[in-house]
């Protein structure tokens, strides 16, 4: 591989690479069975989306911790009760530079995915850090 292409992986768009993170999360969903949805993807968080696939929040790792840490019975709070409401989803148009810079700047470990407003899906620092190499993007990796 020589350095051009790896230059060149930062200004893909992230439409052009595939996330491995497509939980999401309703509003209404208990806490607990978004915790067990969690630790058993192995996901560090994922979006919460309306009925139209919208982006509402997103539930982390961290807010679980938090809710638990508070005294919160999971069991009986919601994704609703549980999202951080301040987070950003990012379009299908953003460059793959763009979105890195994002998460360190905001310390997101993955970022929502939206196409003409609907949630499909969220990258990762892996996924970002495989595109950013082309790995899989026109290098012929992708099978």
């Amino acid at each position: 591989m020589d350095l051009e292409a790896i230059a060149a992986g930062g200004e893909k768009p992230i439409g052009t690479i595939v996330g491995t993170n497509n939980l999401k999360f309703r509003p209404e969903q208990n806490g607990l069975a978004i915790t067990v949805e969690l630790l058993s993807s192995h996901t560090p968080g994922a979006p919460v989306v309306n009925g139209d696939g919208r982006f509402l929040g997103f539930i982390s790792e961290y807010d679980l911790l938090k809710a638990l840490h508070s005294g919160k019975d999971l069991s009986r709070i919601t994704a609703g009760d549980l999202m951080a409401r301040d987070r950003v989803a990012i379009s299908v148009e953003t460059t793959v530079s763009e979105a890195v810079f994002l998460m360190e700047e905001s310390r997101f470990l993955n970022l929502p995915l939206e196409k003409n407003g609907i949630v499909v899906g969220c990258v990762t620092r892996h996924d970002l850090l495989w595109a950013w190499l082309g790995m899989g993007l026109g290098l012929g990796l992708e099978g």
